[in-house]
């Protein structure tokens, strides 16, 4: 294991695998490693265990605390693994004690249950949350959890939190937060693009200054989401913008066919592919049929677009 801190450490392609299930419903930790393997073998820069991709939402903590471990023994040090941490303080607490116990370098802190909170409360409960373990923590604003620029300054101020994913896509309140940071609370704080199907996002969230990123499309064709990763980095814009329209712009009007599609379509992709996750556990209901055949389709396109390059 290495002991470089986890901020020097994420960078390249974050990759957030989904969680596998058997044909009784049950977590299939065989196929779990299967995927967490394939992805570090392709490539990935870090993975995100039991987080949104993964349906937290719908893991028991024993079921969480097996699948962060899995994914802990297959990285077996060649690269992070964050685990996603959430509910109200004290399960956000449990959670996060578990996945120290499993062994893994971070947390991804995903929105309080229910509550629509105040930035003072927001503060104090990922403070709390910060404070419960080693680990060092990313604060993921999206939903119900919405931060003033001011109060991510009061994150970044706190020990433990090392940065700050965004999953709203207001561009406007990103900058203000960056530039309140830089001037309030300079050092090295991470930004992350975490909305879904991020790559659509790229160039804007680029031109901020946020390379970082979380790719769902990594999980099914980590070829195509590699490309785009590189061209995007080395601002090859040419290929940016042939796999944004042949591909990307695509994917996401299909993903927005349906609700929760970020997750659901994402385990059809895997399936396509040739490793059975198992289905998405309720509430979250599988796409239809058609929405499938036209993911395979597009998955094929996708890969044509790379030519040379797959």
């Amino acid at each position: 294991m290495t002991s470089a801190p986890l901020a020097a450490r994420l960078d390249g392609l974050l990759f957030f695998p989904v969680t596998a299930y058997g044909p009784d419903g049950s977590v299939d930790l065989d196929v779990y490693r299967a995927h967490v393997r394939r992805g570090i073998e392709a490539g990935a820069g870090a993975v995100f265990a039991c987080c949104g991709t993964g349906e937290f939402h719908a893991l028991t903590p024993e079921e969480f605390r097996a699948c962060v471990g899995a994914a802990v023994e297959e990285a077996a040090g060649r690269v992070p693994v964050v685990a996603g941490a959430g509910y109200g303080t004290a399960l956000a607490v449990r959670y996060a004690r578990l996945a120290e116990e499993a062994g893994a370098d971070g947390l991804l802190a995903m929105p309080p249950y229910l509550v629509v909170a105040g930035q003072e409360g927001l503060l104090r409960h990922y403070a709390e949350l910060a404070a419960a373990t080693s680990l060092d923590l990313i604060v993921y604003q999206r939903d119900n959890a919405v931060f003033t620029p001011e109060t991510v300054v009061g994150l970044a101020r706190t020990e433990g939190v090392i940065g700050f994913k965004d999953g709203l896509g207001d561009l406007g309140l990103m900058q203000r937060v960056i530039s309140a940071v830089r001037a309030e609370a300079p050092g090295d704080f991470l930004y992350f693009n975490g909305l879904p199907t991020a790559e659509l996002t790229g160039l804007a969230y680029r031109g901020i200054g946020v390379t970082l990123y979380s790719s769902a499309v990594f999980c099914f064709a980590p070829e195509v989401a590699l490309a785009f990763h590189r061209a995007l980095n080395t601002g090859d814009d040419p290929t940016v913008n042939r796999l944004l329209d042949g591909f990307y712009r695509p994917l996401v009007d299909l993903r927005d066919q349906g609700r929760g599609y970020a997750v659901s379509l994402v385990k059809a992709g895997v399936r396509l592919r040739g490793l059975d996750v198992g289905p998405v556990r309720p509430p979250l209901h599988e796409p239809a049929e058609e929405h499938v055949k036209q993911l395979a389709a597009l998955i094929e396109h996708g890969y044509a677009l790379l030519g040379d390059d797959a």
